[in-house]
């Protein structure tokens, strides 16, 4: 039963990596030129603060003598361990890890940009470019009433309609009536032959029938608000973080063509 233990024991996958590093440890220990990471740790005033920096700003308060030093105990622990693994090689290769020092090296080409705001001139120019983007869409308030999926029978109900009869009611799950929607709104709800249909149907009165993804439906367009391009002062704050977020891109893909061109890349194709 004991040596059974045993050999669970030895099989735990902690047991064989912690042996796996000490084999390691005593090799480089005996040969010295396989370890080329340094073993002097030193916790300086700066790191000290930086980790009761970090603990103040999640419990908004300073920590005490004892808990800056746990602090600094599991700090020399995580680094201890760090060194260890890239000791091991386990950072070689790992998806994670790859992706980590990516995303840091994405966020150090873009870092001064995160809080940077264009001057007005900047900010003009860049909306002048792109106009189109900020329009305002046209707007509609409406009333409608769904006929069904067959022409006939829509066109038949359409005239009662016309002649203050109710026709027949058919069900659908959409609104009944819409207020000041953009053409975008309608279009996700009718689809886009629909709410094109409201621009030029006329206003007060009952029209159609008017073809949308469901079937056929009688429209009554109460208002109408126009389409318009808005001021730069109503939009600055769009328009602003549009530019900061282009400016981003631009800025991160420069970076990293000019590290590229550092490269010789070689693609072995099979």
């Amino acid at each position: 039963m004991k040596d059974i233990k045993v050999r669970r024991f030895i099989r735990e996958p902690l047991v064989q990596f912690l042996a796996a590093g000490s084999v390691l440890f005593v090799l480089m220990s005996q040969f010295g030129s396989a370890d080329s990471l340094d073993r002097s740790i030193t916790i300086n005033e700066e790191e000290v603060a930086r980790l009761a920096s970090r603990w103040e700003q999640t419990w908004r308060r300073p920590p005490n003598a004892q808990q800056l030093d746990s602090l600094i105990r599991d700090y020399i622990k995580e680094e201890v361990y760090v060194r260890e693994a890239m000791r091991l090689g386990l950072d070689v290769d790992d998806p994670i890890i790859r992706r980590r020092l990516r995303a840091k090296m994405e966020f150090l080409a873009t870092a001064e940009i995160q809080n940077m705001e264009p001057t007005d001139a900047e900010l003009q120019r860049y909306y002048d470019t792109k106009k189109s983007v900020y329009a305002a869409q046209p707007a509609f308030s409406f009333d409608q009433q769904f006929l069904g999926e067959d022409e006939n029978v829509a066109q038949d109900s359409m005239r009662m309609l016309l002649q203050g009869k109710t026709p027949p009611s058919q069900a659908l799950s959409v609104p009944q009536s819409m207020e000041d929607a953009e053409w975008d709104s309608v279009s996700r709800q009718f689809g886009d032959d629909f709410a094109n249909s409201l621009r030029n149907a006329p206003q007060g009165k009952w029209s159609g029938p008017v073809r949308s993804g469901f079937g056929w439906h009688a429209v009554r367009v109460r208002n109408v608000v126009a389409a318009g391009t808005p001021a730069l002062s109503a939009v600055r704050q769009r328009v602003s973080n549009d530019w900061r977020a282009e400016t981003q891109t631009k800025r991160e893909a420069a970076a990293y063509q000019a590290l590229l061109d550092g490269y010789d890349i070689r693609i072995a194709k099979p």
